[in-house]
């Protein structure tokens, strides 16, 4: 069997004994041993073991993998660097792509209104972290300390380094040549560990799937069926409807093909609800099968895990009207063309930071004067929302790349055409 579809298996799988499991935890019937067996031994100890181990080996790469392929792919460039218009055109297409994605959610949280009769009651105290200021983020973006940004993770100080780092290689000529050749060579064997992983993704497929539907059951989906349903719907357009149309209008690919190549990276950004955990994978698959080149993906999709967030923007929105509703507040077009601003420069402006969603969230509902604690009325369904919204945010990393790729002539369409064939 192919990887997708033993990915499929194990994912249908998962979610199944997930299922399982909590509602023989909740029939009442199951003895102590059985409990103990179930909860302590299975769900707690072999299933979070497992996908844990899964996860942090996919992130044991992304920076080796970030690294090296960034600073393969500006150092390619050579001295007349496009580096300047693919990164205008880069953020630019990020920055479009969020404001269509909070617009979208927000019409259809206005049409649908979700949370129109929720009891408010079930509502507790909600403290949310502040966010930095704008000022701190641009600060922060220039690495003090190469060394410790990839031992803490920062990406875009990671990216910023890899780029001065590959265009100084560029400009070195006979030694940077050299220097280079062995960072493509170091890049190949970090691919090659890329995917000695996938084939084992199933199983930490599964074991994440199962322990999480182990905890939450079907009961969390139910209690908020509409708000839930809403925020996948937002989802699911944006992804197919919004991508689509812009990948055909941009540049004439089949969009039909594109989302078959990029199946696998959905599922493991669903799996592990991590951009920068399949990180690794987006990039392979950005390379292997869209036939984008090294020295565009290398940019565009590590910048993309970073800072674009529609998935999250979706739920931003989604839950703004939600909260809105449910305290019976009308905060008007003003203040819903407010959520569309802040969210869409919050995309970039947090992108740092721990919890980004919720953070940003709170911003967005302090600025147009919601309750913030009306958060605590939707964190029962975000793990779940999340990894959608997750699988969303990688598809918008690849499209984008796509895009970039097709207008620098950086995009090999053989590859894109015959990856699919056996």
């Amino acid at each position: 069997m192919s990887l997708t579809t033993r990915i499929l298996i194990a994912m249908a799988a998962g979610l199944g004994v997930g299922i399982l499991i909590n509602l023989i935890d909740n029939s009442g019937l199951s003895g102590s041993t059985l409990q103990h067996w179930l909860d302590d031994i299975l769900v707690n100890g072999v299933l979070d073991a497992v996908g844990k181990m899964f996860v942090a080996s996919l992130k044991l790469l992304v920076v080796p993998l970030v690294f090296v392929s960034l600073v393969c792919g500006s150092s390619g460039l050579g001295e007349n660097s496009r580096m300047g218009a693919m990164a205008g055109k880069t953020l630019a297409l990020y920055l479009v792509t969020t404001a269509v994605a909070i617009s979208l959610a927000l019409l259809l949280g206005a049409l649908i209104r979700p949370g129109d009769g929720i009891g408010l009651e079930a509502a507790t105290a909600f403290s949310a972290q502040n966010a930095p200021s704008l000022k701190d983020v641009l600060v922060s973006i220039v690495p003090s300390n190469p060394v410790k940004a990839m031992a803490e993770g920062n990406m875009l100080q990671v990216i910023v380094f890899s780029l001065l780092m590959g265009i100084a290689i560029s400009r070195c000529g006979e030694a940077g040549q050299t220097v280079r050749e062995w960072f493509v060579n170091l890049d190949s064997v970090i691919m090659k560990m890329v995917g000695i992983l996938m084939e084992l993704a199933p199983y930490g497929v599964f074991c994440l799937l199962a322990k999480l539907f182990a905890e939450l059951g079907a009961g969390a989906i139910i209690e908020l069926s509409l708000y839930f349903s809403t925020v996948v719907l937002a989802l699911l357009l944006h992804c197919f409807g919004v991508y689509g149309l812009m990948l055909k209008l941009l540049t004439r690919v089949n969009p039909i093909a594109f989302f078959k190549h990029l199946r696998p990276v959905m599922m493991f950004a669903f799996s592990t609800s991590s951009s920068s955990a399949t990180l690794p994978v987006t990039l392979r698959t950005a390379e292997e099968k869209l036939g984008v080149d090294n020295r565009v993906a290398s940019f565009t999709i590590p910048l993309g895990a970073t800072i674009n967030m529609d998935g999250t923007a979706i739920m931003q929105g989604v839950a703004t009207a939600f909260i809105a509703q449910a305290y019976q507040i009308d905060i008007g077009l003003t203040g819903y063309l407010t959520v569309v601003l802040t969210a869409t420069l919050a995309s970039i402006g947090t992108a740092g930071v721990p919890g980004v969603g919720l953070i940003t969230l709170a911003m967005v509902l302090q600025q147009v004067g919601l309750p913030v604690e009306g958060i605590a009325l939707i964190i029962g369904v975000d793990r779940l929302l999340d990894m959608i919204r997750t699988a969303v945010n990688v598809t918008g990393d690849s499209m984008v790349t796509m895009t970039v790729a097709k207008s620098e002539d950086a995009w090999n369409q053989q590859v894109f055409e015959n990856s699919g064939k056996p």
